[in-house]
């Protein structure tokens, strides 16, 4: 495990979305899973698709745990809107001049303000419906007319907003020769860009076509 977060740092807060705690040793992948009680097989896919774009799966198969996948991705959008965003709106304030008068600085808050109503308009959606149908559909509950297509078919890469805010502030934000801290700020809007948009593509090629297989199981059951 040691070896592959060190070949691939981003695959941190793969482990802190699973809830794996470091201090394993040299424990192999398969130990630390089986010791943190993590499903190994989820833990590897989206591994192995964050680090190599590999995507073993497709709509007529998978051997991974959607419970698993599922929370994974709620651990994520708890890190999204309670620690990543709420972050860089601090570091943001403390970087620019926020005072009435300088309207692009206003312009910046605004913007990442809607932003983050975006992302957590969309992540709420996922967690009381695409979640709760999801739980239903693997309990043989009634789903109503629900099905998964009809939220693929609405996504959205989240993180391509975040292109205006950062062009407005490199472009146009006046800033002084060193500014560290805005230059700090922007590095984590790049980095949170690349992690919204890595986020919606494990929704898109891992858990999307898992749960259509699993629809079209249990349609063949009836």
């Amino acid at each position: 495990m040691s070896d592959l977060i060190c070949d691939n740092y981003s695959l941190l807060m793969v482990m802190s979305r699973f809830g794996i705690a470091l201090g394993f040793g040299d424990k192999t992948v398969g130990e630390v899973c089986e010791m943190q009680n993590v499903d190994c097989n989820t833990f590897l896919a989206v591994s192995n698709f964050i680090s190599n774009g590999e995507c073993r799966y497709d709509d007529s198969d998978f051997d991974f745990s959607l419970v698993a996948m599922m929370d994974y991705l709620k651990n994520a959008h708890t890190y999204f809107l309670d620690f990543c965003l709420p972050s860089i709106r601090k570091k943001l304030i403390e970087s620019i001049d926020c005072s009435s008068s300088n309207n692009i600085a206003i312009l910046i808050l605004r913007f990442f303000d809607n932003y983050v109503n975006e992302v957590r308009r969309h992540m709420e959606y996922e967690n009381a419906h695409v979640f709760t149908y999801v739980d239903k559909l693997l309990n043989g509950s009634d789903t109503g007319t629900f099905c998964i297509t009809k939220y693929a078919d609405k996504h959205t890469q989240i993180g391509a907003t975040l292109n205006e805010l950062k062009s407005v502030i490199i472009r146009y934000y006046p800033g002084n020769i060193c500014n560290n801290m805005l230059n700090s700020v922007l590095f984590d809007i790049f980095n949170c860009e690349q992690d919204l948009n890595t986020h919606c593509m494990v929704e898109d090629y891992l858990f999307v076509p898992a749960v259509a297989c699993i629809e079209r199981r249990m349609n063949n059951e009836r």
